[in-house]
């Protein structure tokens, strides 16, 4: 039996209630989906082959999907108003556009002229052109950034949006990425056929070089990597295995910019791990605003599946449909088995239940991207990486005004201001530093004076912030870190699940607070405090940083005549 066929809750129906579907709708989705699985935990990627075909997602291809998936409506339909890319077309409404452009408006893209651009864009646009407002895209060392269908402008302009519109190249670029034959002509993939071959102690070296390099998972949480493997190989079998590349906190890019580099570094890290732990399946969740990288996964994948250099579990590539909280691990499970992308509680954690019930390792991608060059030149090669007492590596994802905004690899423990010195090439022509954001949108904001604060896991919890994903947004003096407060907030605002009432209505009011010209500080304060206190996940938690960030560090700006 699938894995799939043992979600509880998702039973089948021999004949499912509500309306029957038109017979031209349940022709076209029975030749859509082929000799396709009609398993519940494909839902998504059923809806996302929908909308590929036709631009969008009308009422009676849900009913159509909901009777070949043996689903009721109401499930086709709550998981697919739930996610922000699928654009639905109910009855009586109009149909959808026949091109969606979208502009980041995240704190990044905002800095370098979002704003602006989407007000020339909604009058320079013809007919039937949709013009949206859209959060992170994850190209924040391009803003401001726009997405003419799957296609990604880097510092978009009318100009270059209206060429693309009017030639109609709407698709993603591939990758110029290192491919499988290269990787494997270089060496890949040889340490993984070791530890097929190999022992089980060898496998148990692998997580003793991993805990002696004191690898923390790079995703934001920050847990020791070979603690987690060693945690999940004690579980029971069937073990699954749930990658995280679903980058979508305000100002992180460092997962694509490894991807479109050297996808099969990350690859042979994860099937490592899965060879470490004894997994069943592996599944890969990807943002759905990745389009280009997810064609190019599929045809890596597929070279690699066809001349493997040993035994691999199962693979699948899983596709988001936008939402940020499915970066949250429960949610991504909870996504993945085609389900509103909605945190659990805990207990369980996923190492006990996660996918399909059963206990399952969760990574970022750069946590596993690092695995093959620390077993092959050692523990201590890493951890001797640090600078001012930290330990390691870290990639920054760096954006906002400095001269050379990107992905740049540093020491742990760096300083901002060594950071902007040593790696950006300096302040952007006529900044100077103010401020800045040390773990994306959710880390808190910093002043100047505190840019010489080391940058690692547990340094900066004392100042109020936290380093997460490694995103710096930086600040001059020509930027206001209310704004960029507000931001922050209404992303949050606008991508909380609505799970739980402190961080559904918690975020909503904080924004509408902090738009007022004087803010209510004392309740603000209480607001925070509740939203930290009472939120399921760390979106709620985390929410309130920038805003109490703000009320710490920049009164100077609350203060009113």
């Amino acid at each position: 039996m699938s894995s799939a066929s043992q979600q509880e809750g998702r039973r089948r129906r021999g004949k499912p209630k509500g309306r029957s579907p038109k017979p031209e709708a349940l022709q076209q989705i029975r030749n859509l989906l082929g000799e396709r699985p009609r398993t519940p935990d494909l839902l998504i990627e059923h809806l996302h082959l929908i909308q590929d075909r036709y631009g969008h997602i009308h009422a009676d291809h849900m009913v159509a999907l909901a009777l070949e998936m043996r689903l009721s409506t109401v499930e086709v339909y709550e998981v697919a108003s739930f996610y922000h890319h699928f654009e639905l077309v109910l009855e009586g409404h109009p149909p959808s556009p026949r091109l969606t452009v979208r502009v980041c408006d995240s704190i990044s893209c905002a800095l370098a002229g979002a704003d602006n651009l989407l007000a020339e864009l909604q009058s320079a646009l013809a007919d039937g052109i949709k013009v949206q407002r859209v959060p992170c895209v994850g190209r924040c060392q391009d803003a401001p950034v726009a997405m003419v269908g799957n296609n990604p402008v880097a510092e978009a302009n009318i100009e270059k949006i209206m060429h693309l519109v009017e030639t109609g190249a709407t698709d993603a670029p591939l990758p110029k990425c290192r491919n499988y034959c290269e990787y494997r002509t270089e060496g890949g993939y040889e340490l993984l056929k070791k530890l097929d071959a190999g022992s089980q102690a060898e496998k148990d070296d692998v997580i003793r070089i991993l805990e002696a390099s004191q690898l923390r998972g790079l995703g934001g949480a920050g847990f020791p990597a070979g603690r987690k493997w060693r945690i999940l190989r004690d579980q029971p079998e069937p073990r699954m295995f749930a990658v995280n590349i679903d980058e979508g906190e305000p100002g992180t890019f460092k997962d694509r910019h490894f991807l479109e580099r050297d996808p099969h570094r990350f690859l042979e890290g994860m099937l490592i791990a899965a060879k470490v732990v004894g997994i069943a399946e592996v599944y890969i969740y990807l943002r759905d605003e990745y389009a280009g990288i997810r064609a190019m996964l599929e045809r890596e994948l597929g070279e690699l599946l066809v001349d493997p250099p040993c035994r691999l579990p199962p693979i699948h590539l899983r596709r988001g449909a936008g939402a940020y909280i499915c970066g949250e691990e429960s949610a991504m499970i909870e996504s993945i088995e085609g389900k509103r992308g909605m945190p659990r509680l805990r207990p369980p954690y996923v190492a006990e239940s996660g996918l399909f019930g059963r206990p399952t390792l969760e990574h970022n991608m750069e946590t596993l991207y690092w695995v093959r060059d620390l077993l092959e030149k050692g523990p201590a090669w890493f951890a001797e990486q640090g600078r001012h007492g930290c330990s390691g590596l870290r990639a920054f994802s760096v954006s906002g005004r400095v001269r050379l905004p990107g992905v740049h690899l540093a020491p742990a423990g760096i300083t901002l201001h060594e950071l902007i010195d040593e790696h950006c090439g300096g302040m952007a022509e006529g900044h100077e530093l103010y401020a800045y954001f040390p773990g994306g949108a959710s880390g808190g904001i910093l002043p100047a004076s505190l840019a010489d604060v080391p940058l690692d896991f547990d340094t900066l919890q004392p100042y109020g912030c936290f380093i997460g994903s490694a995103a710096i947004i930086v600040l001059s003096q020509q930027d206001s870190a209310r704004e960029a407060a507000l931001n922050a907030m209404r992303f949050f605002a606008y991508e909380s699940c609505g799970k739980c009432t402190p961080c559904r209505v918690g975020t909503a009011q904080a924004a509408l607070l902090m738009q007022t010209s004087k803010w209510n500080q004392p309740l603000l304060r209480e607001l925070a405090e509740v939203m930290v206190d009472a939120s399921i996940c760390g979106l709620g938690q985390a929410a309130s940083n920038p805003m109490r960030s703000v009320m710490n560090y920049f009164a100077h700006e609350l203060e009113t005549d």
